[in-house]
């Protein structure tokens, strides 16, 4: 979308296309593109345009809040099955918590751009099928693979969120990089409606308390649910209506951290290398590890669109630079050890599903570090790291889909 716009800065025609054509990430492109090209007049109109009702908040239309409400309601009663059907919340939840947030999301999306049946039946077969599979499994708390499939599916729904997200632009690197930017949006008005919420009921549960009447059971088992089921439904509806609340806080905030971040892996890895103790013998610490490794990738991707708003600071991407060697030091020496692990004691799900996953963000963040050094060092742009970041993504995809659907079925569901 990015490179269409910047194509067709004369061309009005072609402009109100695109904008027609999905208008969430016309937007949000645009707004990029924005900075760096104040003096085109079109452009200036187009920024008065799009922009005119930043200076106040976005209420929406009214078909939209009441279909953010229904949506909000069917997330609860998906929360809610355990106490509406008797089944074991310690058996639910671990399966199908994810199905509380991201088939939602994917509804929502699709109804918001109006997406055509054959565009929208792939994430609804998609998700059907993930639901029946996890449900089915056999409920065997001593099964590793089960657990991986329990860890697994909710990045897997992710996935088919995005898709559905993406909608016709499902193969273009910025938009795919619109999704990943709307994911820490998200993350952030989440929080925000998060605290918000548990105030909220801290203070109505006291206010009873105070007259004696306990509420705690009755309030967190038929009130609190549904609040916390509709949060990310209602804060992706607040960063769509009102972009300008949120948008910019994901990179500070990736801004501020990163340098933190860099001189706190600095020290982690010479206290590591001093003591000789390398901590990745347990399968919980290797998967968190992972985690924190993605942690590192969204700092990057957050933090290169703070940078992309200043192409002649280079300070900030050195530091970028030097966070992803750092990391990939640290990710050498957890590969170097799951590489023993497995050549010591044979292979196992736990095994497959960790080596895997930290080999393929290994590989990206060796990527994304080559397109760092470029643009820190020689005549690379920021454009480039987005798309090495965005171009990833399936990867990511498809090994999720593998050890949540086929690491069980090949190993027995031991």
């Amino acid at each position: 979308m990015r490179s269409e716009i910047l194509n067709n800065l004369d061309n009005p025609k072609q402009l109100e296309k695109l904008y027609r054509d999905n208008k969430i990430i016309f937007k949000k492109e645009f707004n990029q593109i924005y900075l760096g090209h104040h003096e085109n007049s079109s452009l200036n109109f187009w920024h008065e345009r799009l922009n005119f009702e930043n200076e106040k908040h976005v209420v929406g239309s009214k078909n939209e809040i009441i279909i953010v409400i229904a949506f909000a309601i069917i997330a609860g009663l998906i929360a809610n099955i355990p106490n509406f059907s008797g089944i074991d919340k310690e058996r639910f939840f671990p399966r199908n918590v994810s199905f509380v947030v991201f088939p939602v999301l994917s509804a929502y999306f699709i109804w918001k751009q109006k997406l055509a049946f054959k565009q929208w039946l792939f994430p609804l077969l998609a998700t059907f099928i993930a639901a029946i599979y996890i449900n089915l499994l056999p409920n065997n708390t001593n099964s590793s693979t089960i657990t991986l499939s329990f860890i697994h599916m909710p990045i897997f729904l992710w996935a088919i969120f995005g898709y559905s997200f993406l909608g016709e632009h499902v193969y273009s690197n910025q938009s795919r990089i619109s999704f990943l930017r709307y994911n820490g949006d998200l993350v952030v008005m989440s929080g925000i409606l998060l605290l918000s919420t548990v105030l909220f009921s801290a203070i109505t549960m006291n206010l009873f308390g105070l007259i004696s009447i306990n509420i705690e059971e009755f309030y967190s088992q038929n009130i609190m649910v549904w609040g916390l089921a509709a949060i990310p439904i209602v804060a992706t509806y607040l960063i769509q209506t009102n972009a300008q609340l949120i948008n910019k806080v994901s990179p500070i905030i990736a801004k501020i951290f990163t340098p933190l971040v860099c001189i706190n892996l600095f020290i982690y890895l010479l206290a590591m290398i001093y003591t000789k103790k390398y901590s990745y013998q347990d399968r919980n610490l290797l998967l968190l590890f992972n985690v924190l490794l993605m942690g590192v990738m969204a700092l990057i991707l957050f933090s290169v669109a703070e940078a992309g708003k200043n192409a002649k600071n280079k300070f900030n991407l050195i530091i970028l630079f030097a966070l992803s060697l750092l990391t990939i030091l640290v990710n050498f020496i957890a590969l170097a050890t799951i590489s023993f692990r497995l050549i010591e004691f044979g292979i196992s799900p736990n095994r497959i599903a960790v080596l895997g996953g930290n080999l393929l963000i290994f590989i990206n963040l060796v990527l994304v570090s080559y397109k760092l050094f470029l643009t820190s060092f020689k005549n690379g742009t920021i454009e480039e790291i987005e798309e090495t970041i965005a171009g990833y993504l399936p990867v990511y995809a498809i090994w999720t889909g593998l050890v949540a659907f086929l690491i069980p079925v090949l190993f027995k569901f031991k």
